[in-house]
């Protein structure tokens, strides 16, 4: 375990993630509190790949959940195998000799080779790991303080088949892009972090450090560009995942600087919306004045 937040920085560091002080700082005090962390902000501030990075530092595996509308606790905890439980029973039937003993076959079914671990539960099992709860945001309010539980004991018990408890309690990452407002009760139990898009500098050292092949002026043009198009009013400001497959997408087109003519070529790689991209393409001049 790192044993400050500047330990845990220049570990995050090597991974390839550039991490703040208030970010470093947050992560190491849920490591050292043993509390989950909430990370929320616009889409592409490096939520996700804090939590990869954080397992990459760690030297941890990581167990990833996405939430989506919907999601219940079976598809996030564990599930029966249904047809390997039948073909089973049915090898019992066809090996035996007499009446099945009903309670030792109901006693085999559930068992550990017939249990489908789900991510919950599967972070239970391989703790010490790196947890990450993804997009908690779009999951309803049952899965939510479904949720709650389980942070709090770390543990779980499965009528049929008894209690599961982490050896040692995961690491717990979730993340949310705020389409709604996540409930009081889920915060509390977690330390909270607000991921801002990077400045200006941090921007050109993401880019270098994760493209090392790319030219100072090129670095540069893509963060400064990529902030003026944050500035605009757009559906979808670009993130940090845009600026880096803007500059894969014109490092693939051997170009060394971005001028209106590249830019208006290659805005698919860090504009998603239609109306973005027309609002983009009628300043695109001004932009690259």
């Amino acid at each position: 375990m790192t044993d400050s937040p500047e330990e845990l920085a220049a570990a995050l560091d090597a991974t390839g993630y550039l991490a703040d002080d208030g970010l470093a700082t947050a992560g190491f005090l849920a490591l050292r509190m043993g509390r989950p962390l909430f990370c929320e902000g616009e889409p592409g501030t490096g939520k996700t790949s804090l939590a990869l990075a954080l397992a990459a530092a760690l030297d941890r595996p990581l167990v990833r959940l996405q939430c989506h509308e919907g999601i219940d606790a079976a598809q996030a905890l564990y599930e029966w195998d249904f047809p390997r439980q039948l073909l089973h029973l049915r090898a019992l039937e066809a090996a035996g000799n007499g009446p099945i003993d009903v309670e030792a076959a109901e006693r085999s079914l559930y068992t550990e080779r017939f249990l489908l671990a789900r991510p919950l539960l599967q972070a239970l099992i391989d703790a010490p790991c790196v947890l990450l709860v993804d997009e908690i945001d779009r999951a309803d309010d049952e899965f939510e303080a479904f949720l709650l539980q389980l942070l709090d004991e770390h543990a779980v018990t499965i009528p049929e088949y008894g209690e599961v408890r982490a050896a040692q309690p995961p690491l717990v990452v979730l993340t949310s892009n705020r389409t709604r407002e996540v409930h009081d009760a889920l915060k509390r139990r977690c330390l909270y972090h607000w991921l801002e898009h990077p400045d200006l500098a941090r921007e050109i050292k993401i880019l270098h450090r994760r493209i090392p092949q790319i030219g100072e002026v090129l670095a540069r043009q893509i963060a400064e560009a990529v902030h003026r198009l944050r500035e605009m009013d757009l559906l979808k400001p670009p993130g940090v995942a845009e600026s880096l497959d803007w500059a894969g997408a014109l490092l693939a087109l051997q170009r060394d600087e971005l001028d209106a003519a590249t830019a208006a070529r290659t805005l698919g790689a860090v504009l998603k919306y239609s109306e973005d991209l027309d609002r983009v393409r009628a300043k695109l001049d001004a932009l690259f004045a």
